[in-house]
């Protein structure tokens, strides 16, 4: 062995017991430390020989924390581990011995060190993360679509609904319960419910029965303020919720996350999402609520109420489950992962102390992309045997462009504004509406329009009230009797008639009313929600 070598093991040996003379405690000695390493010679070669401790069983793999590093024994380790793989390496060159030989059984393994102690404790964060156990793995991807709160792709033919329905575990609505929703209201189910828009629930025969009962309940929906006006297809939610409050007769909620944005869209300020989320309340409030049964509500500004709750619930969510079911990475903020309880929370009438009862049923309009947040919030329920809210799923607005993607506000020649003038929707429906007739007018005569495909035609079956107008347009523009421009022309009509009557709305929505509406201790909503909830005091 040359001199070199000599002075690695000489090296090695001291660092080594600088790290056990640290690290055990009340100073124990070298060979009693569990994990140590200490040099021996065999018949040929020098090895490394392992020496755990008496009376304990040796562990495998050990964290940094587990044994209260002082400064002392934190370098000793780092440095112990650095000579250690330059000598392994070293000696692997000389015997041609595999480099397994040469590992290190000790609590830090033996290994290549760039960068000092800092890939040191790296390195331990890393396997402790990878230990982290994993609760679920939802579904995210199904015959090439994804689905997601942030995202959606789908394939050729489109969202496959029931492909959703199967792989996140809802049911799906049936003619049944549209009649008994009519016979329980005693209203005309809405056109959205009519004809299939909102298609998959989450107990909603429970919530019925309850209702049927005289249980009350409450509705909650929310909006992520990410744009300065609203689209078409963010006035599904809004619309629909408008309805059930009125059929049902009941409390609304509606919170504005902006937290979320900030947390999720590096590019925004505080003040901005705070900002975008006061104008989105004016477009909600444009929608036709009533002040006496609706609070609105900012995160930033209700989360003193809200935290209490959120706090149950963050308690009860792991890290796994939460990369799991949202697929966050390392490199995600711990925001985005505490946000599932901030949106959870209203979810529970104990985030509303000054006008809902505690225990009251909570009932959820919302697209099926923002399923996975409240999956998680009805199993958090379970835990805390609270009522689980009961949920019902809308599918998406496809773009113009087609139906394999949502409409999407950051895309402005495919979504319709609120803000867009006449002439601007009408442009947009003209040029960029995907068509499912035929190339030339000749080929719609002889084959008809595709109808799964054609958007115009799909826009009509969510906007048009009139249910024999809608059938009338279905038949004639099959059978090739109706042509592209036609239909796009209806619809243009009825989309600028929905715009036009919004902006009128909104223009008089001032900062006094959205005052109003944000406000939970005004008498008018507590005593609405006392009559509702059948109780004399709030």
């Amino acid at each position: 062995m040359n001199r070199q070598m000599r002075m690695t093991h000489l090296s090695v040996l001291i660092l080594q017991c600088l790290a056990a003379v640290s690290l055990c405690p009340g100073g124990c000695s070298f060979a009693a430390w569990p994990g140590a390493t200490v040099l021996a010679k065999g018949s040929s070669r020098t090895s490394l020989r392992h020496v755990p401790s008496s009376g304990q069983k040796l562990k495998q793999r050990r964290n940094l924390s587990d044994f209260g590093l002082d400064r002392l024994g934190f370098f000793a380790v780092a440095l112990s581990s650095v000579a250690l793989s330059r000598w392994s390496t070293h000696a692997t060159k000389q015997s041609q011995m595999p480099h397994r030989r040469f590992q290190s059984h000790s609590a830090i393994p033996a290994q290549k060190v760039r960068g000092g102690i800092s890939r040191v404790v790296r390195r331990a964060t890393e396997s402790q993360e990878r230990e982290t156990p994993t609760e679920e793995t939802p579904e995210r991807k199904e015959s090439g679509q994804v689905v997601t709160p942030w995202e959606v792709e789908a394939g050729e033919d489109g969202v496959d609904y029931n492909k959703l329905i199967e792989s996140f575990g809802c049911e799906a609505i049936t003619p049944e319960q549209i009649s008994r929703i009519e016979r329980l209201t005693g209203k005309r189910p809405h056109r959205f419910l009519r004809r299939g828009l909102f298609f998959s629930h989450r107990d909603l025969d429970d919530l019925l029965d309850a209702y049927e009962k005289g249980e009350p309940f409450y509705i909650y929906t929310g909006r992520g303020p990410s744009s300065e006006a609203l689209h078409l297809g963010h006035l599904v939610p809004f619309l629909f919720t408008k309805w059930l409050q009125e059929a049902f007769d009941v409390p609304l909620v509606i919170e504005l996350t902006d937290d979320e944005k900030f947390l999720f869209k590096n590019d925004f300020t505080i003040e901005e999402v705070r900002r975008l989320a006061w104008e989105n309340a004016k477009d909600i409030v444009a929608c036709g609520f009533d002040p006496a049964k609706t609070f609105i509500f900012r995160d930033t500004d209700y989360i003193r109420e809200l935290y209490p709750v959120a706090l149950q619930i963050q308690r009860r969510i792991t890290l796994g489950t939460a990369q799991n079911t949202f697929g966050f990475t390392r490199s995600d903020n711990i925001g985005k992962c505490a946000f599932a309880a901030i949106q959870s929370s209203p979810s529970f009438a104990l985030a509303f102390p000054d006008f809902l009862k505690p225990g009251t049923r909570c009932f959820i309009p919302q697209a099926i992309d923002q399923d996975p947040y409240f999956r998680v919030c009805r199993g958090v329920a379970e835990k805390l045997k609270w009522p689980k809210p009961a949920l019902i799923h809308s599918k998406f607005l496809p773009a113009l462009q087609g139906h394999q993607t949502k409409m999407s506000a950051s895309v402005a020649s495919t979504a319709l504004y609120m803000t867009d003038t006449e002439k601007q929707l009408r442009k947009k429906i003209n040029k960029n509406a995907f068509s499912g007739g035929g190339v030339t007018v000749e080929e719609q005569r002889e084959k008809g329009a595709n109808l799964d495909v054609d958007v115009a035609y799909q826009y009509l079956k969510i906007w048009l009230e009139d249910d024999d107008e809608f059938a009338l347009i279905g038949q004639e523009y099959s059978a090739g009797r109706m042509l592209t421009g036609e239909v796009k022309k209806r619809l243009g009509d009825v989309v600028w008639d929905i715009v036009r009557e919004h902006q009128e709305a909104r223009a008089k929505v001032d900062d006094a009313l959205l005052e109003r509406f944000m406000d939970p201790r005004r008498s008018e909503l507590r005593e609405f929600a006392a009559k509702a909830n059948k109780i004399k005091d709030v």
